[in-house]
Protein backbone atom coordinates (compact mmCIF):
# COMPACT_ATOMS: atom_id res chain seq x y z
CA UNK A 1 0.00 0.00 0.00
CA UNK A 2 1.49 3.37 -0.84
CA UNK A 3 1.89 6.27 1.77
CA UNK A 4 0.25 9.38 1.11
CA UNK A 5 2.16 11.84 -1.38
CA UNK A 6 3.06 15.47 -0.05
CA UNK A 7 0.14 16.15 -2.69
CA UNK A 8 -2.64 13.79 -0.79
CA UNK A 9 -1.43 15.53 2.64
CA UNK A 10 -1.40 19.35 1.75
CA UNK A 11 -4.91 18.11 -0.21
CA UNK A 12 -6.39 17.00 3.27
CA UNK A 13 -4.93 19.97 4.69
CA UNK A 14 -5.98 22.60 2.74
CA UNK A 15 -9.05 21.54 1.79
CA UNK A 16 -10.21 19.45 5.41
CA UNK A 17 -11.36 16.12 3.00
CA UNK A 18 -9.84 12.79 3.23
CA UNK A 19 -8.71 12.19 0.40
CA UNK A 20 -8.25 8.09 0.86
CA UNK A 21 -12.08 8.31 0.80
CA UNK A 22 -11.88 9.46 -3.43
CA UNK A 23 -10.83 7.01 -6.11
CA UNK A 24 -8.76 8.41 -9.18
CA UNK A 25 -5.25 9.70 -9.96
CA UNK A 26 -7.07 13.65 -9.61
CA UNK A 27 -8.08 15.39 -6.55
CA UNK A 28 -10.14 18.43 -6.71
CA UNK A 29 -12.56 20.34 -4.18
CA UNK A 30 -13.78 23.71 -3.38
CA UNK A 31 -12.78 24.81 0.15
CA UNK A 32 -12.61 28.01 2.03
CA UNK A 33 -9.65 30.32 1.23
CA UNK A 34 -9.38 33.55 3.48
CA UNK A 35 -12.96 34.96 2.75
CA UNK A 36 -13.79 33.31 -0.69
CA UNK A 37 -13.61 29.41 -2.00
CA UNK A 38 -11.09 27.92 -4.07
CA UNK A 39 -10.87 24.86 -6.15
CA UNK A 40 -8.16 22.84 -4.90
CA UNK A 41 -6.20 20.15 -7.51
CA UNK A 42 -4.00 17.81 -6.62
CA UNK A 43 -2.35 14.48 -9.11
CA UNK A 44 -1.91 11.68 -6.30
CA UNK A 45 -0.71 7.75 -7.24
CA UNK A 46 -3.40 5.69 -8.46
CA UNK A 47 -2.08 1.67 -7.92
CA UNK A 48 -5.21 0.87 -9.92
CA UNK A 49 -4.64 2.99 -12.79
CA UNK A 50 -5.02 0.81 -16.06
CA UNK A 51 -2.08 2.12 -17.43
CA UNK A 52 1.08 0.34 -15.42
CA UNK A 53 3.46 3.52 -16.07
CA UNK A 54 1.02 5.80 -14.45
CA UNK A 55 0.39 4.32 -10.74
CA UNK A 56 2.55 6.89 -8.99
CA UNK A 57 1.62 10.51 -8.83
CA UNK A 58 2.61 11.34 -12.69
CA UNK A 59 0.91 12.78 -15.30
CA UNK A 60 -0.61 10.45 -17.80
CA UNK A 61 -3.35 9.60 -20.46
CA UNK A 62 -5.95 10.09 -17.57
CA UNK A 63 -4.45 12.60 -15.16
CA UNK A 64 -4.20 14.86 -17.81
CA UNK A 65 -7.65 14.83 -19.11
CA UNK A 66 -8.64 14.50 -15.60
CA UNK A 67 -7.11 17.83 -14.92
CA UNK A 68 -8.36 19.53 -17.67
CA UNK A 69 -12.12 18.21 -17.02
CA UNK A 70 -11.75 20.16 -13.20
CA UNK A 71 -10.87 22.99 -14.41
CA UNK A 72 -12.99 23.51 -17.37
CA UNK A 73 -16.12 22.75 -14.75
CA UNK A 74 -14.68 25.75 -12.69
CA UNK A 75 -14.30 27.88 -15.65
CA UNK A 76 -17.97 27.00 -17.13
CA UNK A 77 -19.67 27.39 -13.44
CA UNK A 78 -18.26 30.82 -13.41
CA UNK A 79 -18.58 31.74 -16.69
CA UNK A 80 -21.17 34.86 -15.78
CA UNK A 81 -19.90 35.37 -12.46
CA UNK A 82 -17.81 38.95 -11.52
CA UNK A 83 -15.22 37.24 -9.41
CA UNK A 84 -13.34 34.28 -10.84
CA UNK A 85 -12.58 31.58 -8.05
CA UNK A 86 -9.41 31.02 -7.63
CA UNK A 87 -7.51 27.86 -8.69
CA UNK A 88 -4.83 26.12 -6.87
CA UNK A 89 -2.73 23.50 -8.33
CA UNK A 90 -0.82 21.48 -5.62
CA UNK A 91 2.39 20.41 -7.32
CA UNK A 92 3.77 16.80 -5.79
CA UNK A 93 4.63 15.41 -9.66
CA UNK A 94 7.67 13.02 -10.48
CA UNK A 95 6.83 13.08 -14.33
CA UNK A 96 4.83 12.80 -17.59
CA UNK A 97 3.72 8.84 -17.83
CA UNK A 98 6.48 7.35 -20.16
CA UNK A 99 5.35 4.40 -21.78
CA UNK A 100 4.48 3.01 -25.19
CA UNK A 101 0.72 3.14 -24.29
CA UNK A 102 0.92 6.10 -23.44
CA UNK A 103 2.68 7.61 -26.35
CA UNK A 104 0.50 5.31 -28.46
CA UNK A 105 -3.06 6.97 -27.42
CA UNK A 106 -1.66 10.77 -27.02
CA UNK A 107 -0.09 11.37 -23.60
CA UNK A 108 0.58 14.46 -25.22
CA UNK A 109 -2.56 15.46 -26.24
CA UNK A 110 -3.76 14.80 -22.57
CA UNK A 111 -0.92 16.99 -21.09
CA UNK A 112 -1.60 20.15 -23.71
CA UNK A 113 -5.18 19.72 -22.82
CA UNK A 114 -4.40 20.60 -18.91
CA UNK A 115 -2.34 23.73 -20.31
CA UNK A 116 -4.54 24.94 -22.55
CA UNK A 117 -7.33 24.45 -19.39
CA UNK A 118 -4.90 25.91 -17.04
CA UNK A 119 -4.45 28.82 -19.58
CA UNK A 120 -7.97 29.49 -20.69
CA UNK A 121 -8.74 29.66 -16.93
CA UNK A 122 -6.01 31.94 -16.31
CA UNK A 123 -7.18 34.67 -19.51
CA UNK A 124 -10.78 34.33 -18.05
CA UNK A 125 -9.86 35.84 -14.91
CA UNK A 126 -9.50 33.07 -12.63
CA UNK A 127 -6.37 33.59 -10.31
CA UNK A 128 -4.49 29.96 -10.65
CA UNK A 129 -1.96 29.80 -8.17
CA UNK A 130 0.51 26.87 -7.91
CA UNK A 131 1.99 25.66 -4.61
CA UNK A 132 5.01 23.33 -5.06
CA UNK A 133 5.12 20.76 -1.94
CA UNK A 134 7.22 17.77 -3.86
CA UNK A 135 8.89 17.65 -7.20
CA UNK A 136 7.88 19.58 -10.04
CA UNK A 137 9.73 17.85 -13.04
CA UNK A 138 9.52 17.70 -16.88
CA UNK A 139 5.84 17.80 -18.49
CA UNK A 140 4.15 16.99 -15.89
CA UNK A 141 4.72 20.51 -14.33
CA UNK A 142 3.88 21.75 -17.60
CA UNK A 143 0.66 20.54 -17.83
CA UNK A 144 -0.03 20.71 -13.84
CA UNK A 145 1.18 24.23 -12.48
CA UNK A 146 3.23 25.98 -14.83
CA UNK A 147 0.18 28.18 -16.18
CA UNK A 148 -0.17 30.01 -13.08
CA UNK A 149 -0.41 33.09 -12.42
CA UNK A 150 1.73 33.39 -9.33
CA UNK A 151 4.10 30.29 -8.15
CA UNK A 152 4.83 29.89 -4.69
CA UNK A 153 6.80 26.75 -3.04
CA UNK A 154 7.73 25.12 -0.04
CA UNK A 155 11.67 25.33 0.85
CA UNK A 156 12.13 22.28 2.12
CA UNK A 157 14.31 18.57 0.72
CA UNK A 158 12.77 16.61 -1.70
CA UNK A 159 11.93 19.73 -3.75
CA UNK A 160 12.90 20.99 -7.22
CA UNK A 161 11.80 21.87 -10.27
CA UNK A 162 13.60 20.53 -13.66
CA UNK A 163 13.49 18.84 -16.58
CA UNK A 164 14.59 15.73 -15.48
CA UNK A 165 15.73 14.03 -12.27
CA UNK A 166 19.19 14.50 -10.46
CA UNK A 167 20.65 10.91 -11.72
CA UNK A 168 19.50 11.27 -15.04
CA UNK A 169 20.77 14.41 -15.74
CA UNK A 170 23.97 13.29 -14.50
CA UNK A 171 23.87 10.42 -17.40
CA UNK A 172 22.35 12.80 -20.32
CA UNK A 173 25.55 15.48 -19.20
CA UNK A 174 28.35 13.10 -18.61
CA UNK A 175 28.77 14.17 -14.51
CA UNK A 176 28.25 12.40 -11.49
CA UNK A 177 26.01 13.46 -8.91
CA UNK A 178 28.52 15.24 -7.39
CA UNK A 179 29.91 17.06 -10.21
CA UNK A 180 25.86 18.03 -11.44
CA UNK A 181 25.55 20.05 -8.09
CA UNK A 182 29.13 21.65 -8.77
CA UNK A 183 27.89 23.09 -11.94
CA UNK A 184 24.05 23.93 -10.35
CA UNK A 185 26.45 26.20 -8.40
CA UNK A 186 27.52 28.35 -11.18
CA UNK A 187 24.72 28.07 -13.54
CA UNK A 188 21.48 28.65 -12.06
CA UNK A 189 19.61 26.80 -14.40
CA UNK A 190 21.24 23.60 -13.40
CA UNK A 191 20.40 23.72 -9.93
CA UNK A 192 18.23 21.43 -8.10
CA UNK A 193 18.20 24.26 -4.82
CA UNK A 194 14.59 25.97 -4.68
CA UNK A 195 16.73 28.62 -3.38
CA UNK A 196 18.52 28.71 -7.11
CA UNK A 197 14.99 28.78 -9.14
CA UNK A 198 13.65 31.26 -6.93
CA UNK A 199 16.75 33.25 -8.40
CA UNK A 200 15.28 33.06 -11.84
CA UNK A 201 12.71 35.07 -10.84
CA UNK A 202 9.75 32.21 -11.56
CA UNK A 203 8.71 32.27 -7.69
CA UNK A 204 6.31 34.56 -5.90
CA UNK A 205 7.41 33.19 -2.82
CA UNK A 206 9.37 30.60 -1.21
CA UNK A 207 7.96 29.70 2.11
CA UNK A 208 10.47 28.29 4.86
CA UNK A 209 10.32 27.21 7.91
CA UNK A 210 6.79 24.44 6.79
CA UNK A 211 7.50 21.00 7.27
CA UNK A 212 6.20 19.87 4.03
CA UNK A 213 5.31 15.98 5.09
CA UNK A 214 3.61 16.81 8.47
CA UNK A 215 2.62 20.04 8.89
CA UNK A 216 1.40 21.72 11.94
CA UNK A 217 -1.96 24.04 11.87
CA UNK A 218 0.51 26.74 11.81
CA UNK A 219 2.23 25.71 8.90
CA UNK A 220 -1.19 25.49 6.89
CA UNK A 221 -2.58 28.93 7.91
CA UNK A 222 1.46 30.19 6.87
CA UNK A 223 0.31 28.61 3.84
CA UNK A 224 -2.71 29.82 3.31
CA UNK A 225 -2.11 33.18 4.36
CA UNK A 226 0.92 33.04 1.10
CA UNK A 227 -2.00 31.54 -1.15
CA UNK A 228 -4.47 34.40 -0.26
CA UNK A 229 -1.66 37.07 -1.29
CA UNK A 230 -0.68 35.24 -4.06
CA UNK A 231 -4.30 35.67 -5.16
CA UNK A 232 -4.92 38.84 -4.25
CA UNK A 233 -1.86 39.67 -6.49
CA UNK A 234 -2.25 38.14 -9.45
CA UNK A 235 -5.95 39.71 -9.41
CA UNK A 236 -4.02 43.18 -9.52
CA UNK A 237 -1.60 42.02 -12.28
CA UNK A 238 -2.60 40.72 -15.96
CA UNK A 239 -3.36 37.49 -16.65
CA UNK A 240 -0.27 36.69 -18.63
CA UNK A 241 2.51 35.56 -17.44
CA UNK A 242 4.65 38.71 -18.18
CA UNK A 243 5.45 39.37 -14.15
CA UNK A 244 7.90 36.51 -14.29
CA UNK A 245 10.59 38.45 -16.29
CA UNK A 246 9.76 41.89 -13.92
CA UNK A 247 11.02 40.96 -10.90
CA UNK A 248 14.21 41.81 -9.48
CA UNK A 249 15.79 38.49 -9.83
CA UNK A 250 14.44 38.08 -13.45
CA UNK A 251 15.92 41.22 -14.17
CA UNK A 252 19.35 40.75 -12.66
CA UNK A 253 19.57 37.10 -14.11
CA UNK A 254 17.58 36.72 -17.22
CA UNK A 255 18.91 39.99 -18.12
CA UNK A 256 19.82 38.31 -21.78
CA UNK A 257 17.50 36.69 -22.33
CA UNK A 258 14.64 39.68 -21.28
CA UNK A 259 17.12 41.65 -24.26
CA UNK A 260 16.34 38.79 -26.68
CA UNK A 261 12.54 39.30 -26.56
CA UNK A 262 12.50 43.04 -26.57
CA UNK A 263 14.77 42.91 -29.95
CA UNK A 264 12.34 39.85 -31.39
CA UNK A 265 9.44 41.94 -30.63
CA UNK A 266 10.65 45.08 -32.04
CA UNK A 267 11.51 42.64 -34.98
CA UNK A 268 7.83 41.57 -35.16
CA UNK A 269 6.24 44.46 -34.89
CA UNK A 270 8.53 46.45 -36.97
CA UNK A 271 6.18 47.63 -40.41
Amino acid sequence: MMTSTRGQIWFDALTARASSDEAGPVRSADAPLGDTTARFIAVVPDPQNRFPRATDNVVGLEQGWLLARTVREAIDADRNAALKRPLVAIVDVKSQAYGRREELLGVHLACAAAVDAYASARLAGHPVVALIVGPAMSGAFLAHGYQANRIVALDASGIAVHAMGKEAAARVTRRSVEGLDELGERVLPMSYKMSAYAKLGLLHELIAGIDADAPTHEHVWRVQASLVAAIDDARRGPRDLSSRLQSADAIRTRAASIEVRKRMAEQWDAP
